[in-house]
């Protein structure tokens, strides 16, 4: 943006056009509203946030836009097309009901370079996950008859409503492949994946990346995976390492302390989501078609009552380790241990 006179002109690079074509056009020639509000909303961010010698308000009578807040629109209009580029990779991948969104109106960061959208668990080399169940049930009313829970000894997990009654702690048997029973089947949850739409959103409180829900979520409800890598234990231990000392944490040890889920490179949504000593989310361990109880899957179900637009966290509970730095935790929770682990 520049002023000439006392005409304001902005230039325009036209979409689909070489950049030799750009022309400056005074603010009448502009029939994009929405995109003049984000760049204005720009500018407002950037002069907010820069306090060189004196607060910069917009009161002051910038002639011609500055390099500095110039360069600083251009590389947020170049965040947002990688960030949406980003979103609908997120949503062509998802196998899931809920959609993804992603929001970042903190700082500059992008998508991540390095992160695989999957689904369930990818084993690593040498690890065999056994996907196919060898037996299921044949009631026609698996909510009243002798279901899968009741094979295993285990309560059935869910009531009517589809919330969790059992303790937890408790592992959930869901119906599995060859169960006779159909997808309405009320001990089907966990399987029909997330049904929510979430937003990995950029925290303002020096977290990362972070994961809200955009509708309300009852109480005792299902609402995501954690998926990402099987390692064995010796394996995590290495990786913790390295974790450890750029401050982060991925991993998610299995029972038997024999495997672990490593979440870093390959994960779901549920990569996103932050810890807290004070979680809104409980972790259920859940068997459907692999029934070997050292590999169950990882199921997050709330605690309580979940708003719009509220952050979604769970208990990392990571294990202290001798000679491994401690990690301190940011989750401003009354009940906030200090660290992590």
């Amino acid at each position: 943006m520049a002023a000439a006179g006392d005409t304001e002109y902005y230039l325009v690079k036209w979409k689909g056009w070489p950049d030799s074509t750009n022309t400056w056009e005074p603010l009448q020639n502009l029939k994009c509203p929405l995109l003049l509000q984000q760049f204005s909303n720009d500018k407002h961010n950037y002069l907010s946030q820069v306090k060189k010698g004196k607060a910069i308000t917009l009161k002051e009578n910038h002639r011609a836009l500055k390099p500095a807040v110039a360069a600083y629109i251009v590389k947020k209009a170049e965040q947002r097309i990688a960030l949406q580029r980003w979103q609908d990779e997120l949503n062509r991948r998802k196998t899931h009901k809920g959609m993804i969104f992603v929001e970042n109106t903190v700082d500059l960061e992008g998508p991540p370079s390095d992160l695989y959208y999957i689904n369930e668990y990818k084993p690593a080399p040498g690890i065999s996950l056994v996907n196919e169940a060898t037996f299921g049930c044949s009631c026609t009313d698996c909510f009243f008859e002798k279901c899968c829970p009741a094979e295993a000894g285990v309560l059935l997990a869910y009531n009517k409503n589809q919330q969790i009654k059992i303790p937890p702690g408790t592992p959930i048997y869901e119906c599995n492949s060859r169960c006779q029973c159909g997808p309405d089947c009320p001990n089907r949850i966990v399987q029909k994946g997330t049904q929510y739409s979430l937003c990995i959103f950029r925290t303002s409180n020096g977290c990362g990346w972070g994961v809200k829900t955009l509708v309300k979520i009852k109480r005792m409800s299902f609402v995501m995976e954690y998926v990402g890598e099987v390692i064995t234990s010796e394996e995590a231990e290495r990786h913790g390492q390295l974790y450890d000392n750029k401050g982060i944490t991925y991993l998610f040890d299995l029972d038997y302390d024999e495997f672990t889920v490593d979440a870093a490179r390959y994960g779901n949504v549920s990569h996103f989501v932050n810890h807290s000593c004070d979680p809104n989310l409980q972790v259920f361990n859940v068997f459907i078609d692999n029934l070997d109880t050292r590999l169950p899957r990882i199921a997050l179900f709330s605690t309580r009552t979940i708003n719009a637009g509220e952050e979604l966290t769970f208990d990392y509970q990571m294990k202290g380790s001798g000679g491994r730095a401690r990690t301190v935790c940011k989750c401003g929770a009354v009940t906030c241990r200090g660290y992590l682990n």
